[in-house]
């Protein structure tokens, strides 16, 4: 009877320990998994690109003379036709300039006029030497000498012709010099921009300087915007865009694409392009110089399945089964399920194949391989995979509040007294 109590005694402290463990141990809790369905729809692809609005011809109206700014003829905001006058500089230093060549060619008219009576004095001498000589009446020495000085008038007198050449084009520079003295404005168009006052000099020794800038037509904008390299491939004429402006907030514009430039804009090793956005402005309401946040269209697809983004980031907690779910999801691309309205996966599809997440009849996650296609930035296409319509794929864990164990947590932070914790979504 002892040994029994003894055993008994054994058997109840077991008891107890085990009943201890199982009811206060730790319990492993069941993961939760978020799901969102498969649906069928659009997806629109986008490129956003920041950009500065400005006319698509402006001209640079400058001066080729230097001097002093007499009087402008020309404002901010002013309409100008071809040939109307913009500025004027002063013209007397120029008048003076005029004035020296046309003096510099009467001087060299009168030269040639000499020069010229010089060579037919010295024709005449050359022609009685040469009549003497046949009757030895003088030497052959002289006729040498008066030969020589037919030619050498001869030599003068060109060269009073060229020095009158030289002096009508001297004339000719002095009156364009005068003549753009006066500033015109080269097309018709509106004064954007307006840079020198009255009694300002200007230079234009080295470089031409700029006095007004004067925009052809208003009516007619574009867009310059500096799209990444990354995104220049989706880049074509013709292609749709929108963009918004700070001046109307939650006003949308619309243009399109008018040129994809091929210069590459390097800034500290990021390479973009230059895209011209064509706009239609015939209510006046885009300024030149104003950013525009542009949206450029690249791609769109209508009734097609799509996923979330989600879907595509998750993965599961541990890797217990992958090799089996890694099995099953090849086997399920190698066969090309089409059954139940699947699509079938296939090397034609063109897309990338990425893997996702759905839950299986066992309750636990299972791997499929689908290709994608262009994405919207919240949903994806799905161009090829086992999925249907309605499906449900996991797109992250629902983590109970006060689950983190304290070696969880951030520095400072205890794990005492079961601090409760924000839910937060391990696949996003």
């Amino acid at each position: 009877m002892k040994r029994v109590g003894i055993i008994l005694g054994v058997v109840a402290i077991g008891l107890a320990i085990g009943g201890y463990v199982f009811f206060n141990g730790e319990r492993k809790a069941p993961v939760r998994y978020r799901t969102a369905g498969v649906e069928r729809g659009a997806v629109v692809s986008v490129v956003s690109a920041t950009g500065t609005i400005n006319p698509v011809v402006s001209v640079q109206v400058g001066t080729q003379v230097s001097g002093m700014v007499k009087s402008l003829h020309a404002d901010f905001n002013t309409r100008v036709k071809a040939g109307d006058i913009v500025a004027v500089i002063d013209p007397e230093p120029f008048k003076a300039r005029r004035e020296q060549a046309a003096s510099n060619l009467e001087m060299a008219r009168s030269s040639v006029a000499r020069a010229r009576a010089d060579l037919a004095q010295r024709k005449r001498e050359r022609d009685r030497v040469q009549s003497l000589v046949e009757q030895q009446f003088v030497s052959q020495n002289d006729v040498d000498v008066a030969v020589t000085n037919y030619e050498s008038a001869e030599a003068q007198l060109r060269v009073a012709e060229a020095q009158v050449r030289q002096a009508e084009a001297s004339l000719n520079v002095a009156e364009l010099e005068l003549k753009h003295t006066v500033i015109r404005s080269p097309v018709d168009g509106i004064v954007v921009a307006r840079n020198v006052e009255v009694g300002q000099t200007v230079a234009a020794s080295f470089a031409t300087p700029n006095l007004f800038l004067i925009a052809l037509d208003l009516t007619k904008m574009q867009v310059d915007t500096n799209v990444s390299e990354s995104d220049i491939g989706g880049m074509a004429e013709g292609k749709d865009a929108t963009f918004t402006v700070d001046a109307y907030p939650g006003v949308q514009f619309a243009g399109t694409i008018r040129q994809v430039r091929l210069a590459p804009i390097n800034v500290q090793n990021v390479v973009t392009y230059n895209v011209v956005v064509a706009v239609d402005n015939r209510d006046l309401r885009l300024k030149p110089g104003m950013t525009a946040n542009v949206s450029i269209v690249v791609a769109q697809r209508e009734g097609v399945l799509k996923i979330p983004n989600a879907s595509l980031r998750f993965n599961p907690p541990s890797s217990e089964g992958g090799e089996s779910h890694a099995r099953e999801a090849t086997g399920d691309k190698q066969a090309g399920r089409t059954g139940g309205g699947t699509i079938a996966l296939s090397s034609e599809s063109g897309g990338p194949s990425r893997k996702i997440w759905k839950m299986g009849t066992t309750g636990e996650p299972e791997p499929l391989a689908v290709q994608t296609g262009i994405s919207d930035g919240m949903w994806t296409e799905v161009m090829a995979g086992p999925i249907t319509e309605n499906d449900k794929v996991i797109i992250g864990i629902d983590s109970p509040r006060g689950e983190r164990r304290a070696s969880e947590l951030p520095p400072g932070f205890g794990g005492g007294g079961g601090q409760r914790r924000p839910s937060r979504d391990r696949g996003l």
